[in-house]
């Protein structure tokens, strides 16, 4: 340290690595973690000329900074947050909150051994894919079923088991999208070793422009694909399902998310399996309201094929999320208990009244904590690629922005979205059981941080 207090600190007086490591009540290679990564921030400053500590003491205060990088460490990277945007599908948030009953089902198969791949009676060697192909068939009309571990994968193993190297994939112009993460539609039907074949135009693409497509003699497939969050409005048209399927040629139809019931106009994989789609594909972690995974449904033999393709093995569902994926298709079976207790769907279909007394719930919990706080009104939006033009009108609660960090530092972190120089809480995608959390959250932030507001 340094041994001289009079004088300012110096890159000579930093301790070694292991000296500040010896004196943190943690296990050896924790503390040399958090000793290296504090030496290395003090180090830096000192660099940029800010030699002074604030409590005087060298020693101590680089010590206090290991002690709380030590507990920074420990916990836990992934975590819980309380989602107050108002987007029920955040893709950064996680998608989909689970229902009751698939966080149950986690449970259940994460205690130990499981029947994932075991035919119990028969005692022999079993499918994963008899866990939730008979349910899929239920819920969609489908002739098979197949689950893997996310959208992007159906699409691509859709491709590469009805497309493939030799063979042309027919494909509109308008929906060449690109959605989150760089996922971009020609890129996933290159990687199946299929070729692209595009038709129509950005804005319009008519069934006699898929024909000409499917006139190349190696065309063997159309595809349609959801567009996610872009949309052509205006002088715009694009072919049907229905009327795709007439073509003659296998359809693979991407949905997107998964819808099992109506909602708006999202498509729903029922009627892109009654419209004869020889795959239709979509994420179980948006508008299914389940686990991050991807779904195949369809006729037998595409299904088959992509099930027994190489790639099948690469993109397979692990077992948790095909548990949580069984118990949320299982409420599925009774669409008034789905949209009870599905998170997402009840979220979706909360009424004003619901919305107005967890908003005032909230206003008069942190007005009586001295937390500052209004009613307003804002638009909320689905997410996740759903329903892009859908706005979600309602009430939520208004608080000063600068409490926007210090919310998402508390624990557990809540994080709202800031518009027009205010930060808002939009009850829609708070739960009622974290009502109070948020209230605890923004108390304690404003009574931790001199530049919170004011109470009124």
């Amino acid at each position: 340290m340094n041994p001289d207090p009079g004088n300012p600190p110096t890159l000579r007086s930093l301790p070694s690595v292991e000296r500040l490591a010896a004196r943190l009540d943690a296990p050896h290679p924790l503390a040399v973690a958090a000793a290296r990564a504090v030496i290395a921030e003090r180090r830096a400053e000192l660099v940029a000329g800010d030699p002074a500590e604030e409590n005087g003491d060298a020693d101590e205060a680089l010590l206090t900074r290991a002690r709380a990088a030590v507990a920074a460490l420990a916990r836990p990277s992934l975590g819980r947050v309380i989602n107050a945007t108002g987007v029920i599908v955040h893709t950064n948030l996680g998608r989909a909150p689970l229902p009751a009953a698939a966080r149950e089902a986690v449970a259940r198969v994460a205690d130990g051994y499981g029947n994932l791949e075991l035919d119990v009676p028969a005692g022999a060697r079993g499918s994963r894919r008899v866990h939730v192909e008979g349910l899929l068939r239920e819920l969609t009309g489908a002739e098979a079923g197949l689950a893997v571990n996310n959208g992007a994968a159906a699409v691509l193993l859709a491709a590469a088991a009805l497309g493939g190297p030799g063979k042309g994939i027919v494909v509109s112009r308008g929906q060449l999208v690109e959605i989150g993460g760089g996922f971009r539609i020609p890129e996933v039907i290159a990687q199946s070793g299929s070729r692209l074949i595009e038709v129509g135009t950005t804005n319009r693409t008519r069934l006699a422009d898929y024909r000409r497509g499917l006139e190349a003699p190696d065309a063997a497939v159309v595809m349609r694909v959801h567009p996610s969050n872009f949309r052509t409005v205006g002088f715009a048209s694009e072919v049907s399902t229905p009327d795709l399927c007439r073509l003659g040629a296998p359809v693979i139809d991407d949905v997107g998310s998964g819808a099992l019931e109506p909602i708006e106009d999202e498509p729903t994989l029922r009627g892109s399996v009654a419209a004869g789609a020889a795959l239709v594909c979509c994420s179980g972690d948006k508008l299914l309201g389940g686990p991050q995974a991807g779904i195949l449904v369809g006729r037998a033999e595409a299904v088959e094929r992509a099930a027994s393709h190489p790639l099948a093995r690469a993109l397979r569902i692990d077992k948790l999320s095909l548990a949580a994926l069984e118990a949320t298709l299982r409420l599925h079976r009774e669409p008034d208990r789905a949209r009870r207790e599905i998170p997402v769907l009840a979220m979706l279909g909360a009424s004003e009244d619901e919305l107005a007394g967890r908003a005032e719930r909230l206003r008069a919990g942190l007005e009586a904590a001295g937390v500052a706080a209004r009613i307003g009104r804002a638009t909320g939006r689905v997410g996740g690629g759903a329903l892009p033009l859908l706005e979600l009108d309602g009430p939520v609660v208004e608080l000063d922005r600068v409490l926007a960090g210090p919310l998402r530092r508390a624990s557990p972190p809540v994080v709202g979205r800031v518009s027009d120089g205010r930060l808002l809480l939009d009850p829609r995608t708070i739960a009622d059981d974290e009502v109070d959390a948020v209230i605890a959250a923004a108390a304690g932030s404003r009574a931790s941080d001199p530049a919170a507001p004011p109470t009124p």
